[in-house]
């Protein structure tokens, strides 16, 4: 942790406060999201078990961080970049519109449509849409890990694990 004279004040650590924070709340989020999941026991866990489990963990981690921002030294808050957070949501809301395509009606008729283009369209496109999160993408590289991705989700997901996702329905049907 880079130590600095900023954090002189009652917090000590404004980094390690806002992540403290924001960890807190995420655990919360999450656990009420699951809230309506039957944990099980110990002995049978039931589907609500893991998130709990998790959401305790995520918890736990915030808090500590928060203590130790009152208590230890640390980094002043740094200007927030969107850029990276901004273009991974768009790219994963691509992958799941077009995994399976979409139909939205429009007011006064009509609708918005996009074909299903399964993971072996979807796959390399969410990854494409991913590079724009880095200045710094080397887009033929990024193309050919696109692919790779492609084949190695395809052979774990579809081929190993037998999940229900289309491969192509426009070449293959689903």
């Amino acid at each position: 942790m880079e130590e600095n004279s900023q954090g002189a004040g009652f917090v000590k650590a404004p980094q390690d406060l806002a992540a403290g924070l924001f960890l807190i709340a995420l655990a919360l989020f999450a656990f009420w999201l699951g809230s309506n999941l039957n944990p099980g026991t110990l002995r049978s866990m039931g589907p609500g078990m893991l998130p709990r489990i998790v959401s305790a963990l995520v918890g736990i981690t915030g808090v500590v961080l928060t203590v130790n921002a009152f208590l230890l030294n640390g980094s002043a808050l740094d200007r927030i970049a969107f850029r990276g957070p901004l273009f991974v949501t768009i790219a994963i809301i691509v992958f799941g519109l077009t995994i399976r395509g979409f139909q939205i009606p429009l007011p006064g008729g009509g609708s918005l449509t996009a074909p299903a283009l399964g993971i072996l369209g979807a796959g390399p496109l969410a990854i494409m849409v991913s590079g724009f999160a880095s200045p710094e993408t080397k887009w033929g590289e990024l193309f050919i890990f696109a692919i790779g991705m492609t084949v190695l989700c395809t052979a774990m997901f579809k081929l190993a694990l037998n999940l229900p996702i289309p491969l192509s329905p426009i070449i293959f049907g689903y």
